[in-house]
């Protein structure tokens, strides 16, 4: 993960005025399509010797040494994002969150026909994590070095790189490395305990053994395995990992031990006093405080009423200030994205719609609603409030862009990932040399050749501004732990009100009209309104416009002339009066299409052709 940030400066946009209301009438989604692909990112994520059932044909075999010069077998596992390193503990967040989701949401991931996928994607990093754990007290969390990956720019296939192992033992401990390793395979034997139970016990026995570790040998792991520090630094600490991992535990064995570890240490591990507005792989307070509101809705730990109520007030804590309807809450950038930091914000937008939509079932079933500061929020809210984030993920957006690689028409090209910008192994076996390659794909002006289907890359800015450029780490870096929660909530909303009584928004009835092909114009323009919102006392609509070509030709030096526009535009360059092709393209096959949006409270623009080439 490419952690040396660098500043972009990017004017904010004209009018973003009109943002200031979310919109509540939107386009509607293929969800299970952006399912299927989501689970397919983790396939070009595998390390190791790949199975001959794997998908993402571009990818070849890769780490076959890992572990060898330790003395053990690390071969396996999931690379973390862009780069080649085997991060232990956003890896095991990752399977984690997988986990949750399946749990939670396995039914509609079955009608879907994902189900077996999604427990596949699993079992590849639970069975690294199995290898990672030879002894007891003996964890491996780290294979390689990110100074050393990121001197270089090759296929995982090529690495030439150091490959050493990093653990944690008695005297180097890691209890919030253990702890998320513990709650992953706690999560996990859930999710096989039918299918496998052989393998399910297995991964509750390194579960247990895990816990254990990390409460009685406590410390950070990066005070450990300090090359951790500049890429993965714990910075919460490892209280919360605790926490999280009983409350996994508990879950998957129903034991007491592990609800009286919640009810005693809740205050004294900051559980009951922690009021989060973020949840990722450092930080998992804010899980765990849901899990616990879970367990007190279905009436168990009432010795601990008072504490798990606590618990469940924070959880609610950061409803509301996902909602804007907190005392604290999360900055929304004028398209109303959440927004936290800028460098790969996405992390946060999915673990948060995640959230919602887990937290938003569990209310249903106890027939509740949150008080939050500035009034009631209900379960239909949440749901709604994680669909709106998963819609803006998948293309609605001020700049119509979808920031899932590979779905919808227009999405991120150069995306800072050393296998999809390199050649595919298979098609040029050419050894590619460490420093060669940032010279020859990694600063290639191009789309990339391998297509990352599926990756939840970094995302926008906190004014909706995206630089598609492989140099933007900060923007265009997919990570597994963007694309992990996002499983169980595309599931759910695919399968609409998946026996629960809500109701999702409605999209707006569509006002469309398309521009035909003519003697003239060999082009359709198709335009409609996808979503509307009023401010103000003034209604305002975003229109989608997808232009096409039919003419059987590429098409050159298009422009458009744009007439009755009474607000900004994305998606297209302008020069002096006329439009042409966005940025990122410089031509449009016979047959492909690209879309542009605006914004302004009147009807439908007038577009035209004014001028182009085919060739």
């Amino acid at each position: 993960m490419e952690r040396f940030l660098r500043f972009i400066s990017m004017a904010p946009l004209i009018l973003q005025v009109l943002f200031v209301c979310l919109p509540c009438a939107l386009a509607g989604h293929d969800y299970s399509q952006a399912l299927s692909k989501s689970i397919l990112f983790f396939e070009a994520q595998r390390s190791g010797y790949l199975p001959s059932s794997q998908r993402v044909t571009w990818r070849g075999d890769s780490g076959l040494h890992d572990g060898k010069i330790n003395g053990v077998d690390l071969v396996g596992g999931y690379y973390d994002a862009g780069d080649n390193v085997k991060f232990g503990l956003p890896m095991a967040f990752t399977l984690t969150m997988m986990s949750w989701s399946m749990v939670e949401y396995r039914k509609q991931m079955a009608a879907n026909g994902e189900l077996g996928h999604a427990m596949e994607a699993l079992k590849w990093g639970t069975d690294y994590l199995i290898k990672a754990h030879p002894q007891p007290y003996v964890l491996y969390g780290q294979v390689g070095d990110g100074d050393s990956d990121h001197y270089c720019w090759q296929r995982p296939e090529d690495m030439t790189t150091n490959r050493q192992a990093y653990k944690i033992d008695v005297n180097n401990p890691g209890s919030d490395l253990a702890g998320e390793t513990a709650a992953a395979m706690a999560a996990a034997s859930i999710v096989f305990r039918h299918s496998n139970p052989s393998y399910a016990n297995e991964l509750l026995t390194h579960s247990k053994q895990l816990f254990e570790f990390a409460d009685k040998y406590r410390g950070k792991y990066d005070s450990s395995i300090q090359v951790a520090q500049k890429y993965y630094r714990s910075y919460s600490g490892y209280e919360d990992e605790l926490l999280w991992s009983a409350a996994w535990l508990y879950q998957a064995t129903n034991e007491e031990y592990y609800l009286d570890y919640l009810g005693q240490n809740g205050d004294s591990l900051g559980g009951t006093g922690w009021s989060m507005t973020e949840f990722g792989w450092d930080v998992k307070y804010a899980g765990a405080q849901v899990l616990v509101s879970k367990f007190l809705t279905e009436g168990k730990g009432q010795k601990y009423a008072t504490v798990f109520e606590k618990y469940q007030q924070k959880a609610e804590y950061f409803m509301c200030s996902c909602l804007g309807k907190g005392s604290r809450n999360v900055q929304k950038t004028p398209g109303g994205l959440l927004f936290r930091q800028r460098w790969n914000n996405m992390q946060f937008v999915t673990t948060a719609s995640f959230l919602a939509t887990v937290y938003s079932d569990y209310i249903t079933s106890a027939r509740k609603s949150i008080s939050c500061p500035s009034g009631s929020a209900s379960a239909s809210d949440l749901l709604n409030f994680a669909k709106s984030q998963v819609d803006y993920i998948l293309g609605d957006n001020p700049r119509a862009t979808s920031y899932m690689v590979g779905y919808g028409n227009n999405y991120p090209q150069q995306v800072h990932h050393r296998a999809s910008s390199i050649v595919s192994i298979k098609v040029n076996p050419t050894f590619v040399t460490c420093r060669g390659g940032y010279g020859t794909w990694f600063s290639r002006k191009a789309s990339d050749p391998n297509l990352l289907t599926g990756a939840i890359v970094g995302g926008p800015d906190a004014y909706d501004n995206f630089a598609d450029q492989r140099d933007n780490y900060e923007q265009t870096e997919p990570a597994t732990y963007n694309n992990a929660p996002l499983f169980g909530v595309l599931a759910r909303l695919s399968s609409a009100n998946g026996g629960y009584n809500q109701q999702l928004p409605e999209a707006s009835p569509a006002k469309s009209v398309i521009t035909k092909p003519s003697s003239t114009s060999p082009l359709t323009i198709e335009q409609k309104a996808t979503s509307s919102w009023t401010s103000k006392g003034r209604t305002y609509y975003r229109y989608s416009a997808v232009v096409t070509n039919v003419s059987g030709k590429t098409m050159k030096d298009l422009k458009l002339s744009i007439s009755k526009l009474y607000g900004p535009l994305w998606g297209l360059s302008k020069s002096e009066e006329a439009y042409g092709f966005p940025s990122w393209l410089k031509s449009l096959d016979a047959g492909k299409n690209f879309e542009f949006v605006y914004i302004h409270s009147a009807s439908l623009a007038d577009v035209s052709v004014s001028s182009y080439t085919l060739q």
